[in-house]
């Protein structure tokens, strides 16, 4: 029997949107054993976003950050990892380059951050 593919948030800042891109891009490998949600904001964000992608993420497995140098300006993002925190989904964070931020928001101080490789992004998926 085929397992179930893990629906996965991914939340990033929309400077950062290319390596969005390549991360769901390996999605798209059939071996891959999960899909992404993207509710990257094209617009001002309001309260119906908020509600949209709050409902989103309580919909996912799992979120997978990726941070970077822009993630502290990144208010959207910022929200998306406070929201998967609130509604108990496991987050996974993960560096998108070598171009890390200086310091760390307070949200993301003392938490983990991974190196991107295949190998963490299939462990945090088989965990979910």
């Amino acid at each position: 029997m085929m397992e179930k593919r893990k629906r996965v948030f991914t939340s990033f800042a929309i400077e950062d949107q290319l390596l969005s891109i390549f991360l769901h891009g390996q999605a798209r490998n059939e071996a891959s054993p999960f899909d992404f949600v993207d509710m990257s904001v094209k617009e001002p964000w309001d309260n119906a976003w908020k509600t949209n992608c709050r409902t989103r993420i309580k919909g996912c497995d799992g979120l997978i950050a990726i941070i970077t140098k822009n993630t502290p300006k990144a208010d959207g993002q910022l929200w998306e990892i406070r929201c998967a925190y609130e509604e108990e989904i496991p987050v996974m964070l993960m560096y998108g380059s070598d171009d890390r931020p200086a310091s760390l928001p307070l949200i993301l101080q003392g938490k983990r951050i991974n190196i991107w490789s295949w190998e963490n992004i299939k462990a945090f998926i088989e965990r979910l």
